[in-house]
């Protein structure tokens, strides 16, 4: 998120007597969003701000951990985070009215009777004790999580940075990446080599990528709503891939990624 760009959203609402409820804000393959700045603007506007750390569990700004600067913080143990309970999340925040809140309406949202009895609808949202327990162990291995994604960013850019049409996105000064995902920017000006060209070659080696997160104003349900920016979402889209990340690839795994992608380059190079 862009706080420029979102301070011209708030004021363009403001003048059109929408003011915002709230600022969702969310940390894209784990690398934290600027919340400093972002913050300073939310309580400028006395704006709540949401929290999406759903990818960033161990990353931080200044050793303020990701999910803690928001109003409410949120954090998912989907089957493809960093650590797992095979669904769910957690929720954080400072004001224990909305944490009671919360609570009482992922638990069924059941009035304190003796009987079921129920005055508004409530959520089954509730973590199994099981799945509970599966996470609390995982947080033991967390900070090794984190070095094994971290290990995996730091590999394919000393394999890939060679190549000038491979770009990296690095740490600002104070901020700290848990790596959940490692993604390249693919542009090769005078060469036929895209990130789309990447991905199909890989996928015939039985290798799995995906290109960057499409746009929220570039998803269909959301063709009718305003934008404010200037095209940088598009241009990472368009250019960037989304490489194999697991805590569980082995430097094998890595290195065949690797080639791979560089036997695209030499016979296209050519």
């Amino acid at each position: 998120m862009s706080p420029l760009f979102l301070e011209e959203a708030i004021i363009n609402r403001i003048k059109n007597g929408k003011k915002p409820k709230v600022i969702i804000v969310v940390h894209l393959y784990g690398m934290p969003a600027k919340m400093k700045e972002i913050m300073t603007i939310a309580r400028k506007y006395e704006i709540p701000v949401l929290e999406d750390a759903a990818e960033a569990l161990g990353s931080s700004i200044s050793d303020v951990k990701c999910g803690t600067f928001g109003d409410i913080g949120v954090l998912s143990f989907n089957g493809n985070k960093i650590i797992t309970t095979s669904g769910g999340g957690a929720l954080l925040s400072r004001n224990i009215e909305w944490v009671n809140k919360a609570t009482f309406l992922a638990t069924q949202a059941r009035d304190p009777a003796p009987h079921y009895q129920h005055s508004q609808i409530g959520y089954n949202y509730r973590m199994s004790n099981v799945c509970a327990g599966i996470g609390r162990g995982q947080m033991e291995v967390l900070q090794k999580r984190i070095k094994q994604r971290r290990n995996n960013y730091d590999f394919y850019k000393k394999a890939l940075s060679g190549s000038d049409g491979f770009m990296f996105t690095g740490e600002p000064n104070g901020y700290f990446s848990n790596r959940w995902l490692s993604t390249v920017m693919v542009n090769f000006p005078h060469i036929p080599i895209t990130n789309e060209v990447i991905r199909l070659a890989l996928e015939k080696e039985n290798i799995e990528c995906r290109p960057l997160w499409k746009p929220m104003h570039l998803q269909p349900i959301f063709s009718g709503s305003l934008y404010f920016g200037e095209n940088i979402a598009e241009n990472l889209f368009s250019l960037g891939l989304c490489l194999p990340s697991g805590s569980n690839l082995t430097e094998r795994n890595l290195l065949s990624v690797v080639k791979n992608i560089q036997k695209i380059y030499s016979a296209l190079k050519k």
